[in-house]
């Protein structure tokens, strides 16, 4: 049997992913994860919702040895999706080097194990972060980059050129960049969800964990910018839209169906959403009142963006199925199992 391994596979939208790739495909799926930003428990969860236990590879991608002694013991691998990545844009901007070394490290040492492998298919977790502060709404896969935003948003753009050298120096590789917008939401089923091992960055586990009463408020960093409500504006797509998405991308690479050797696409629903926009569907689907407040602009964020997605749609035939609502209910009811079990 072919596998496909999925580094960074306890992780947020790596854990989605493989649920997607057991239930949608028949490959065997290997993990390759240290749980640095994650927690061994994703993978009972994992089993919980697809009745399948997944093997995981407990070790730190950038380093080269350990990497290569664990993919030297997975069994015909056909493709990787290299998830495995630090992603916290505030944390990048005060700690650079930490985010050069480990998201281009480790790349760099995957796509070397690719070549020594002969594995042949790759897909990279790339950001809509790559585009900066655009001129011209929705982006498509052309729009020209912006300067970077932050070291996070540096990494993804220094990455994707990493991959596209790297696949034009082999005639056997063949790769796909997934530009994604802003994941956000749990698994229908909500036995998984979003759970770093750190205090979130993001806003949607701002806002349940505030309404959860874990956190005493929620800050809307930024309330003056040029956008319809004064918050900055974001295309949230559902991680398990984002999850499928993958699997096509796979599907689609390993079929031998791309026009070029690396191929690049943007994951998004195609609508701006505000940030007040957000916590007021939020408010809507779970009947919670949030405590927020605004405060001051956010180092390192981009005012206005969301997604032309209209080049996935046609090539991966990848449709996102869940509305703004759908997601935020679904983060709620994750937000609520994980306040009575643990």
């Amino acid at each position: 049997m072919q596998t496909i391994i999925v580094t960074g596979g306890a992780g947020y939208i790596g854990s989605h992913t493989i649920i997607e790739l057991l239930k949608q495909t028949d490959y065997n799926v290997v993990s390759v994860d240290n749980f640095s930003n994650s927690t061994v428990k994703t993978f009972d969860r994992i089993e919980a919702i697809t009745g399948k236990r997944v093997k995981n590879f407990n070790v730190d991608i950038s380093n080269f040895e350990t990497l290569e002694f664990a993919v030297n013991a997975i069994k015909n691998p056909i493709g990787i999706i290299h998830f495995a990545a630090f992603k916290s844009v505030p944390q990048s901007v005060a700690d650079p080097l930490l985010y050069y070394h480990n998201n281009l490290g480790s790349l760099i040492n995957i796509l070397k194990i690719c070549k020594a492998k002969q594995i042949p298919n790759f897909i990279f977790s790339s950001s809509c972060s790559v585009y900066g502060n655009v001129d011209k709404l929705p982006v498509t896969e052309q729009t020209p980059f912006s300067a970077a935003e932050s070291p996070y948003a540096q990494t993804k753009q220094m990455g994707e050129d990493i991959v596209f050298n790297f696949t034009k120096s082999d005639p056997a590789f063949k790769s796909v960049l997934l530009r994604y917008f802003n994941p956000v939401g749990a698994h229908v089923s909500a036995l998984n969800g979003e759970l770093s091992n750190s205090k979130p960055d993001n806003l949607v586990p701002y806002i349940t964990l505030t309404a959860a009463g874990l956190l005493p408020k929620l800050t809307v960093f930024g309330g003056d910018y040029d956008t319809r409500d004064g918050s900055c504006i974001r295309d949230y797509v559902h991680v398990s839209d984002i999850a499928d998405a993958h699997v096509k991308a796979m599907n689609y690479l390993i079929a031998g169906k791309q026009k070029k050797e690396c191929s690049v696409f943007n994951l998004g629903t195609g609508n701006g959403v505000s940030v007040l926009e957000a916590i007021h569907s939020f408010e809507k689907v779970s009947g919670e009142k949030l405590n927020y407040e605004i405060g001051p602009r956010r180092a390192g964020d981009v005012i206005n963006i969301y997604a032309n997605n209209d080049f996935a749609k046609r090539e991966l035939q990848w449709e996102p199925k869940y509305n703004l609502d759908d997601m935020m209910l679904s983060s709620w009811k994750w937000q609520l199992q994980l306040k009575n079990n643990y």
